[in-house]
């Protein structure tokens, strides 16, 4: 119908990189009016004597998030690639994951911030590599990323990011009160070309998955956009 209002499509804005990189785009995303941003300290998984050996320093990461429109979103991947220098080595990475579905009240805070978000973001235009990638993410017991990444690794993968978290777990609901679940997990995301996705997913759950200590699960979701390959 002609009279039919276009819903905005929103997106999760993800910048991985170093601690000191993480604190000058949390500077861009409050001058740009990018509302709740979330901070995660992470890891790469790279050994960290061989990111001595290469001079690359510590492989500690930071993770951030925040929800914006896609416009907005493909705006700032551009701001953050050109600013942070993310075509550099051991600089980070960017990029964007389409969201289906948010709270009222979310939405209400990211239209808000919209309308007074900096007319500098909204004017400059940046063109976006049509490559597709996926973000592969692997939620294994704790210990296990190192074995994670070994099987990514041998079916193409190069890299990967490593947080650390916690389960929860409703033990009446899955009828096992006597089933030891460890509580300690780690969160291994790695970003892979679309054609290898299946076959890196199909790697670590063969090594990692349900049926081995890990007790992983690996999942899929698509990457609109991404800076930093």
């Amino acid at each position: 119908m002609e009279n039919e209002i276009k819903k905005p499509s929103y997106q999760l804005l993800v910048l991985i990189a170093t601690p000191k990189l993480a604190d000058k785009a949390a500077d861009l995303f409050c001058r740009c009016s990018i509302p709740l941003q979330y901070r995660i300290n992470a890891e790469g998984t790279a050994p960290s004597d061989i990111m001595d050996m290469l001079g690359f320093g510590s492989i500690d990461k930071c993770v951030l998030l925040s929800t914006v429109e896609k416009p907005i979103g493909e705006k700032m991947l551009g701001k953050l690639h050109s600013q942070l220098r993310l075509d550099t080595v051991n600089s980070g990475i960017a990029f964007t994951i389409p969201l289906t579905g948010a709270s009222n009240l979310l939405l209400q805070i990211i239209n808000m911030s919209t309308e007074s978000i900096s007319e500098t973001v909204r004017k400059e235009r940046y063109i976006m590599t049509d490559i597709k990638y996926s973000l592969v993410t692997a939620i294994v017991n704790r210990g296990f990323s190192g074995d994670v990444m070994k099987a990514a690794k041998e079916a193409g993968a190069f890299g990967g990011t490593v947080m650390h978290s916690r389960s929860i777990v409703n033990r009446e609901t899955i009828g096992a009160k006597e089933l030891s679940i460890p509580d300690e997990k780690e969160i291994v995301m790695i970003i892979a070309e679309t054609e290898s996705k299946v076959a890196i997913m199909k790697a670590i759950s063969e090594s990692c998955g349900m049926s081995s200590e890990a007790k992983g699960l690996v999942m899929s979701l698509p990457i609109d956009s991404v800076m930093g390959i």
